[in-house]
């Protein structure tokens, strides 16, 4: 005999009403003491939401180059593990580390940014590093952004566009995934204490 587990999903609430146009959402995520979940959107637009879904602040993200365009696309989110900091991966070739506090109201400043030489595709945070944030690039790079050296240093090189990263539960290990098809998996034990791959 099988046995079937029917599970029940009711609509609890809609945090954001779609549009008669493209809006898209360009990236989602929650805060690891699940008191905030933050929307990033084609305008540019970062919402920050509360643990009931209310819209409670917004503000918008800033250019690399203040004197280009505003045509970069925020890629991807990703709080730090004391849910006090906002990784902000973009298109433009920069990641934007901005410190949002653990309360409401808190003023917003970026504390740190890392350059790259291409298009940043993707980002994600170890809960076990408070200090490295992980992303991919388009040129294959996956890089570690060290927030008290305040410089990105090269984890690997796979020579094909970064389409996705995650962190493992433990914080100890991130995967990547590639436009090839190819799946790289990176232990932390592997760093050693300058940042450099020992």
């Amino acid at each position: 005999h099988i046995l079937v587990h029917r599970m029940q999903f009711t609509h609890h609430k809609t945090i954001l009403s779609g549009q008669q146009k493209i809006a898209k959402i360009c990236a989602l995520a929650w805060s690891n003491n699940n008191r905030r979940l933050a929307v990033a959107d084609t305008n540019r637009l970062i919402h920050l939401f509360d643990d009931n879904g209310d819209k409670r602040d917004r503000f918008a993200t800033k250019a690399h180059d203040s004197n280009a365009p505003k045509t970069y696309l925020i890629r991807g989110l990703a709080f730090s593990p004391d849910s006090a900091k906002l990784a902000v991966a973009q298109s433009d070739n920069i990641v934007y580390i901005y410190k949002l506090g653990i309360e409401w109201g808190f003023r917003k400043t970026i504390i740190c940014k890392f350059l790259h030489t291409t298009s940043v595709t993707c980002v994600t945070w170890p809960i076990k590093r408070l200090n490295d944030v992980v992303f991919g690039c388009a040129d294959g790079k996956v890089k570690i952004g060290d927030l008290r050296r305040r410089k990105p240093v090269t984890l690997y090189n796979t020579e094909s566009l970064c389409v996705s990263v995650a962190s493992a539960p433990n914080g100890q290990a991130v995967v990547s995934g590639h436009l090839d098809g190819s799946i790289y998996r990176f232990f932390f034990e592997d760093v050693d204490d300058s940042g450099l791959i020992g």
